[in-house]
C-alpha cells in the first residue's frame, strides 16, 4: 500500500472515532455506570420466582419495556402528552423517578424530561444495541429499563431523558399525600403545612384487597367496624375497562378485588389486614374454594410505601398462623375499574348465594 493509500486510510479512522465520540454523551450529573454496553447475561440476576410475579403483575408491555429492554410505539403510549401535575414513580416498585415541572413536549412521542427527581433514583449505562451509540437509563433500586437520555434537550440541562411510558405509573399532584408523597407536594406549590394540614383533615384512607371471589370477599368487609364503604372491582390487569368476562380464564390478568374505604381512626390498615388474612386462605395458589385462576389470587394491591411495609409485617404474621406457605401477591395500586352493578353488595341482593368466605380464628 502506498504511503498515501495509508494516509487517507488513517484519516478516514480518525473520523469515524469522531463521530462515534460525539455520539456519546458524557456524563454531566452522575458518571456512566459502564463503558460497554452490558450482554443479558450480565444483568442483575433475579430469582425465578420473582421474575414469575412480575409477570402475574405487570401487563405484557411493562415487563418487556423494564425487564426486556423493550421500547412501545411513539405516540401510542400513556403519558406522551400527560399535562397533568404529578410524578412519574416506577412502575416495578413504585420509587419516584420524575416530576411534571421538568416535562416538556419534545416531538418525539413518548415523555420526555430535563432530568430525575433525584440523581441516585437513575443509573446511566453506555449502550451500544442496534449499532447506535446511546445512554441507556435504568432504576437504580428495581433495575428497570427506562428508557435513553440525549444531549439534545432545552435549558438549563441540555437533557432529554426519553422514557418509556409503560415503565412509569403517573401519580397526580392531588394524590401525593395519600401515596406518601408528600414530600414532594412542594414542587406543585403546596406547602409541608398544607400536606400536614391535608393530612390531618383526612377523614378515610382507601385498601385494595383481594382473595378469590369479591362477593364473598365484600359481604365480610361491610360488616368490620369503621369501614364505610365498599365497591368489588377489577384491578392488576392490562385489558382497559374488563368486564367480568374477560377476566375468566386469567385472560385480562385481573384480580377480583374489593375497595375498602375505611375511617382510619376506628379500623387501622394493620388492624383491616388481619381481618384479611382470616377471611380466605392465602396458601391457595390462585385458588379459593372451587375458584381456580389468576383472578382468584390473594394479592394486596399497596397505595404507598406505609401500606407495603404493612402488607410485608402482615404476611410474617400470617405464616406463623398458617401450615403452608403464604402465597399472597404485593401489587402496586393499580387502575381501578368497579365491576357490573349486578355484583356490587351481591350476597345482600342474593341472600343465601354463593359464597366460600368465612372467618378463621
Amino acid at each position: 500500500m502506498t504511503t498515501t493509500n495509508w494516509i487517507a486510510l488513517g484519516a478516514l479512522l480518525a473520523l469515524v472515532l469522531s463521530v462515534a465520540a460525539g455520539c456519546a454523551r458524557h456524563s454531566v450529573q452522575e458518571p456512566q455506570t459502564s463503558s460497554t454496553a452490558p450482554s443479558p447475561d450480565q444483568r442483575p440476576v433475579r430469582a425465578e420466582k420473582n421474575m414469575d410475579e412480575l409477570k402475574q403483575r405487570l401487563t405484557k408491555l411493562q415487563f418487556e419495556v423494564t425487564q426486556k429492554n423493550g421500547t412501545e410505539r411513539a405516540f401510542q403510549n400513556e403519558y406522551w402528552d400527560n399535562k397533568k401535575p404529578g410524578i412519574y414513580v416506577d412502575v416495578v416498585d413504585g420509587t419516584p423517578l420524575f416530576s411534571s415541572t421538568d416535562k416538556f413536549d419534545s416531538g418525539t412521542g413518548w415523555p420526555s424530561f430535563t432530568k430525575p427527581l433525584e440523581n441516585a433514583a437513575v443509573s446511566e449505562v453506555r449502550d451500544l444495541s442496534h449499532g447506535m451509540v446511546r445512554v441507556e437509563v435504568r432504576s437504580s433500586s428495581a433495575d428497570s429499563h427506562l428508557g435513553h437520555v440525549f444531549e439534545d434537550g432545552p435549558r438549563p440541562t441540555g437533557l432529554r431523558y426519553c422514557i418509556n411510558s409503560a415503565a412509569l405509573r403517573f401519580v397526580p399532584a392531588e394524590d401525593l399525600e395519600k401515596e406518601g408523597l408528600g414530600q414532594y407536594a412542594s414542587l406543585f406549590g403546596k406547602s409541608a403545612s398544607d400536606a400536614t394540614s391535608a393530612k390531618a383533615a383526612a377523614k378515610s384512607e382507601v385498601a385494595m384487597l383481594a382473595g378469590g371471589c369479591f362477593w364473598g370477599m365484600e359481604d365480610i368487609i361491610r360488616k368490620i367496624p369503621g369501614v364505610l364503604e365498599t365497591e368489588v372491582g377489577y384491578t392488576g390487569g392490562h385489558l382497559e375497562n374488563p368486564k367480568y368476562d374477560d377476566t375468566h380464564d386469567s385472560a385480562s390478568g385481573h384480580a377480583e378485588a374489593v375497595r375498602v374505604v375505611f375511617d382510619p381512626t376506628k379500623l387501622s390498615y394493620d388492624d383491616l389486614l388481619v381481618w384479611f388474612f382470616k377471611m380466605h386462605d392465602p396458601t391457595t395458589l390462585n385458588r379459593q374454594g372451587n375458584d381456580r385462576g389468576t383472578q382468584y389470587r390473594s394479592a394486596i394491591f399497596y397505595a404507598n410505601e406505609a401500606q407495603l411495609a404493612a402488607a410485608k409485617k402482615a404476611i410474617a404474621a400470617a405464616e406463623l398462623k398458617w401450615k403452608k406457605p403464604i402465597v399472597t401477591t404485593l401489587e402496586p395500586a393499580a387502575k381501578w375499574w368497579p365491576a357490573e352493578g349486578y355484583h356490587q353488595d351481591y350476597l345482600v341482593k342474593n341472600p343465601g348465594g354463593y359464597t366460600c368466605h368465612y372467618l378463621r380464628d
